[in-house]
């Protein structure tokens, strides 16, 4: 019988994007199922990789914007216009954590202000419609610099004109509020440099931003989930410019018609650099999961860095592998060759039964 396999995976963060994972597993896949029609969907879930997959999805075209890093160091990034005007901006692509060396790091400077210029460069093309993907930043300073950039760019009346003039929808698979236990200095500042006083401080500062901004605006966005997205610069969005948050991967699974592709599908396969328990917090291989078990598709998942493997299985994954050797060193793992290469390797050995292939 006919065999149809999808393809979706978001990045392997900090070592190959969604596309080149999909390409070699497809690679792998047509040797051991040569018959196989194979579909690919590079995705993201806002971070790592939101521009490249929304563009895969949707033609786009690239505009280079000057702008600076997380440490004010210039960079050059790019916006995407697909074919409605509308923009697509990835806030990694100035604030990132992968642009900045892991020596180099200090987030009590960190900020956002690139972002900011990305954004200035959409309002001055004329946008009205504003995609931006959160994730993966190396700043945890409330939006502050962003919002700064813009202040700087066109005056302070620029925040009413974008509430009134721009729709911005933010894409994010973060429900954390801005600050607290479960904010963005406490859940995240450890991976981007934070120390434990470090964590403390900025959580306080969030929590004083977030009380003069409640005294300018008579309201406060600071406790919405995904206001601590990207070190909070979804607060600063959601609170100061009107955004509304939405999960990155329904975005692009939605622009990619995936339900549809769904339909006559033997089995996903999905993928992420990382899997645990948090994975079924939202991130995107349970999203795929989810609709796929409404069309009684399973899907299989695969990451570099594997935990609490029974949980996803629990969750209703077909199967779950690591694809690096277990006494593989991790900076060996994410070289992107040999990224490509244990993909590959996994392909030959994924448990997928009759079912699978006979669909």
């Amino acid at each position: 019988m006919h065999m149809k396999i999808i393809l979706a995976m978001d990045s392997f963060k900090g070592c190959i994007t969604s596309g080149e994972a999909e390409k070699a597993a497809a690679d792998a896949l047509k040797v051991r199922y040569p018959e196989a029609e194979i579909l690919s969907i590079p995705l993201s879930d806002g971070g790592d990789g939101w521009l490249e997959a929304y563009s895969d999805i949707t033609p786009c075209t690239m505009l280079n914007v000057d702008c600076h890093d997380a440490l004010m160091r210039p960079v050059t990034a790019q916006l995407a216009v697909d074919v409605s005007g509308t923009v697509i901006i990835e806030s990694a692509r100035a604030c990132g954590l992968t642009l900045i060396e892991e020596n180099s790091r200090r987030v009590l400077r960190a900020t956002s202000y690139g972002v900011g210029e990305l954004l200035a460069a959409a309002l001055r093309s004329g946008a009205k419609e504003i995609v931006v993907g959160l994730g993966g930043s190396a700043s945890s300073d409330c939006g502050l610099g962003m919002l700064l950039a813009l202040k700087e760019s066109f005056g302070e009346e620029v925040f009413n004109r974008i509430r009134t003039e721009v729709r911005i929808t933010l894409a994010s698979d973060v429900e954390n509020p801005l600050y607290g236990p479960r904010g963005a200095a406490v859940v995240f500042g450890k991976q981007k440099g934070a120390g434990p006083e470090e964590i403390k401080m900025l959580d306080r500062r969030a929590e004083t931003f977030a009380r003069a901004s409640l005294k300018r605006f008579g309201f406060d966005y600071s406790q919405n989930k995904g206001a601590g997205a990207a070190g909070g610069l979804g607060y600063a969005f959601m609170q100061y410019l009107g955004a509304r948050m939405e999960w990155g991967s329904d975005i692009l699974l939605n622009k990619a018609s995936f339900d549809e592709k769904l339909r006559g599908a033997s089995f996903v396969l999905t993928g992420e650099g990382s899997a645990d328990s948090q994975t079924l917090m939202g991130k995107l291989p349970v999203r795929i999961l989810h609709m796929a078990r409404e069309r009684g598709v399973p899907v299989h998942l695969i990451a570099g860095r594997l935990q609490e493997a029974n949980k996803l299985l629990d969750a209703g994954f077909a199967s779950v592998s690591s694809i690096n050797p277990p006494d593989m060193p991790l900076a060996e793992a994410l070289k992107p060759e040999r990224a490509k290469k244990n993909i590959a390797v996994a392909m030959h050995s994924l448990p997928f039964n009759q079912q699978d292939v006979s669909a």
